[in-house]
């Protein structure tokens, strides 16, 4: 199997860069020209465009959800990190509820299409060795998606795993994000097998990896007073149904 991944990780790995690169100039100019609606419309295809690559290499997609996610309401997803693999599918399952990211400051620059949306679709790019900084832009942040009923995205370990494991969640800028957006709905997601995808490191790919999703009960932030709890709670919901 790690001999047939050689060619089609290159095949792969082209048809990804193509992808990133012709959505650059697309973005651009949907941002540009007609300003954030049709600039969101660009970014969500890209992900369905960066999905189907990944269907390249074998890779398939589950999303399981049992509840309904409240529409026009704040919402700050909470999931477990195993690959920039995960990104793609959450923001195309969650496209209606217009998701943004807490993402470090180092993937601003340089990648096109990722870059460009970090920068300018309404996410938020922060410098882990400024942690106080970090914790203001998070503030700023969670207000625009109050303000905006659009969908958050943190991932709490704060690093990916790379075997699948979970990490120990990071509280603070969760309870950042509680604080400033207290009216908003907590989602919880569980990611499995989206590691496997880099069993081999960078090159070449895992072939064949069958990404889950499975979307918790949602969380009315409101009726919770002891967020370091809450957060507990959440992190138990969510590794309970990791698979190892």
């Amino acid at each position: 199997m790690k001999i047939l991944a050689y060619p089609i990780t290159i095949l792969y790995f082209f048809c990804f860069g193509l992808t990133l690169v012709v959505f650059h100039p697309i973005q651009w100019f949907c941002f540009n020209v007609f300003g954030y609606k049709v600039h969101k419309i660009s970014v969500d295809w890209l992900q369905f465009f960066l999905m189907r690559c990944l269907n390249i290499l074998g890779t398939r997609f589950s999303f399981k959800n049992s509840y309904s996610i409240p529409p026009n309401r704040p919402i700050i997803t909470v999931a477990n990190h195993q690959s920039m693999y995960d990104i793609p599918p959450l923001i195309w399952y969650l496209r209606k509820h217009h998701v943004k990211f807490v993402s470090k400051k180092e993937l601003g620059k340089g990648i096109p299409s990722v870059s460009y949306n970090l920068r300018h679709g309404g996410s938020v790019l922060i410098n882990r060795k400024e942690p106080l900084k970090s914790i203001k832009a998070i503030e700023n942040f969670a207000i625009r998606i109050a303000k905006n009923n659009w969908a958050a995205v943190i991932f709490p370990e704060g690093t990916r795993s790379r075997n699948g494991k979970p990490k120990p969640f990071k509280t603070k800028g969760l309870i950042t994000m509680f604080e400033f957006a207290p009216n908003a709905v907590i989602l919880p997601v569980s990611i499995n097998n989206s590691w496997k995808t880099l069993r081999y490191g960078k090159f070449p790919m895992g072939l064949g990896a069958h990404i889950t999703f499975n979307f918790h009960k949602p969380i009315e932030l409101n009726q919770f007073e002891d967020k370091e709890t809450l957060i507990k709670d959440i992190e138990a919901t969510i590794t309970k149904t990791i698979i190892l």
